[in-house]
């Protein structure tokens, strides 16, 4: 089926008086909703809305806190957290989809899918996770790290917790130098690293709000962890890895992924932590046929 052409703009959806941005792409057809990563938006999703659009309604949320999304105070009214997005998500299910969705979510992305999915089983169909976030700097994972990280992470946090420190941090690393590099560690394949993409990533870090959000999450070392949202999902669940990811590696993803819950686990070899970004052919493929396949068993 043909890719349906992305132009069309975004829309607004408002959650408790804070306006949500998201893309929606194809009318018809059961709806998959793509929810992305740390620091990303809507537009991570670019190249996969069109191709999903064609044969489902798809659409593509920008989570509180990121992309054109609203960027409140940290704790005014909500906690940067998995249960703040999963509630989120949960309800644009319920009021702009208008049943329950397919999620699809990369990164911390797929966290907040797993704990919509535990939380809220009413609202989702389905679940498909990319490169789920492991939290390796998780407060109960933390006597698992080297011993100069469980000395230094939580000096770092602390000093993160400190307006005018991550005031100053953010708007050091928030450049279009250190976020290339970043995403040239995140990517194996270094020619999808494109000006377009670092253009998206870096626009909604001008925003105000952008540096106590970020310092919100990376002094997050609370909360669940992939291993006890997993064996709680009673939906279909299926992970894609990209095996050269240097965060979360897949020996790790697929040790923590090896339960029934989980009907597969599918390795993509070269490819880094983004695989609906740098191979999406691929993924797209393996998201028609795992949709697919589970839209037939509901219809019959």
């Amino acid at each position: 089926m043909t890719p349906l052409p992305l132009t069309t703009p975004t829309q607004t959806w408002h959650w408790h008086n804070l306006p949500i941005c998201y893309q929606q792409v194809g009318d018809q057809g059961p709806p998959v909703l793509l929810i992305h990563g740390f620091g990303a938006s809507w537009g991570h999703w670019r190249h996969n809305l069109p191709v999903l659009g064609a044969q489902y309604r798809c659409y593509a949320l920008d989570l509180l806190g990121f992309g054109a999304s609203a960027k409140p105070k940290p704790g005014d009214p909500f906690p940067y957290t998995f249960e703040t997005w999963a509630a989120q998500i949960a309800d644009f299910c319920r009021e702009v989809v208008g049943e329950p969705a397919f999620l699809v979510g990369n990164s911390i992305g797929a966290i907040a899918a797993m704990q919509t999915a535990v939380d809220y089983p009413d609202q989702v169909q389905g679940l498909a996770a990319l490169n789920f976030s492991l939290r390796l700097l998780h407060e109960r994972k933390r006597d698992t790290q080297p011993w100069h990280q469980q000395f230094s992470t939580p000096i770092l946090q602390g000093l993160l917790k400190q307006p005018w420190f991550y005031t100053f941090f953010f708007q050091t690393i928030a450049q279009p130098r250190p976020v290339r590099q970043a995403l040239l560690q995140a990517y194996h394949n270094p020619a999808a690293v494109t000006d377009e993409l670092l253009a998206m990533l870096l626009k909604p870090a001008r925003d105000p709000g952008a540096a106590a959000v970020f310092a919100a999450f990376t002094t997050y070392s609370q909360g669940p962890l992939p291993e006890d949202l997993l064996p709680q999902l009673r939906c279909p669940t299926v992970v894609i890895w990209g095996e050269a990811d240097p965060w979360e590696p897949v020996a790790l993803g697929r040790e923590v992924a090896n339960l029934g819950t989980v009907e597969d686990f599918i390795a993509l070899p070269n490819v880094g932590h983004c695989p609906q970004d740098e191979a999406p052919e691929q993924v797209n493929g393996i998201l028609l046929t795992w949709l697919a396949r589970h839209t037939v068993a509901i219809a019959s």
